[in-house]
């Protein structure tokens, strides 16, 4: 089922489809991660490409919940990180294209909010 985006702010960043799927660098159009279409709430993300390019992604959706934080890690899954509660891919963030980033993402199973940071 398709859902009903209520923000979306991509600055210096393009993903592949409306709300998930591969995003891009759209300075050097480099591959920077993968945001998993049906897992997430609500995401957060600022970034700084390897090209010296600063994106962010802001998205969340009309049926979006608040969240609550959580002090928990996300899990390393292959290459995505997962919920620490059901393992569930939301992001992968691929180390190597990017200089640092700032992330904030809400599971949409159980409502956390997880941060990570590099």
């Amino acid at each position: 089922m398709s859902r009903i985006v209520k923000n979306k702010e991509l600055v210096n960043t393009r993903l592949a489809t409306n709300y998930g799927g591969w995003m891009y660098c759209e300075k050097c159009g480099e591959n920077i991660g993968y945001l998993c279409y049906s897992t997430y709430d609500k995401i957060e993300l600022d970034y700084k490409c390897n090209c010296g390019n600063h994106g962010s992604v802001l998205l969340d959706f009309e049926d979006s919940k608040v969240g609550k934080s959580s002090t928990s890690e996300l899990v390393m899954v292959k290459t995505r990180f997962c919920c620490p509660k059901d393992n569930e891919p939301l992001i992968t963030i691929l180390d190597k294209k990017v200089t640092n980033y700032d992330l904030k993402i809400t599971c949409k199973s159980c409502e956390s909010i997880y941060q990570k940071s590099k």
